[in-house]
């Protein structure tokens, strides 16, 4: 099965650079549905290009903070010079909302861009 979500510019350029192997989301119902051999399209919510990946597995996480525990920053799309946090988060999600659905890390592959 093949999921379509969309990716703010910066974490899309490390997936498509194949530098990107978890994509942290809340546990919505929406990504529930998203399974392992399932594939995803993300599309760049500014400039519409397209980057295909296979889903390799997902872990389902109280909050953000033991996300970031769990993973080296680059496997969540920072680079070895950027500062890594799980406030970085806020940007997209309310606390509100993490308390409610908690976080997913979804491991993923690049196939295309």
């Amino acid at each position: 099965m093949i999921h379509y979500f969309e990716l703010n510019p910066r974490p899309f350029k490390a997936v498509a650079n194949g530098k990107k192997s978890i994509e942290m989301r809340l546990n919505t119902p929406k990504w529930e549905a998203v399974q392992s051999g399932d594939q995803i399209e993300f599309t760049n919510n500014v400039t519409g290009e397209k980057a295909l990946v296979d889903v390799l597995g997902k872990t389902r996480f109280k909050n953000f903070e033991e996300v970031y525990k769990a993973y080296p920053k680059e496997m969540l799309g920072y680079s070895t010079f950027e500062k890594a946090s799980p406030s970085d988060m806020l940007e997209y999600y309310t606390k509100e909302k993490i308390e409610k659905y908690g976080a997913l890390a979804v491991s993923i592959r690049l196939v295309s861009k």
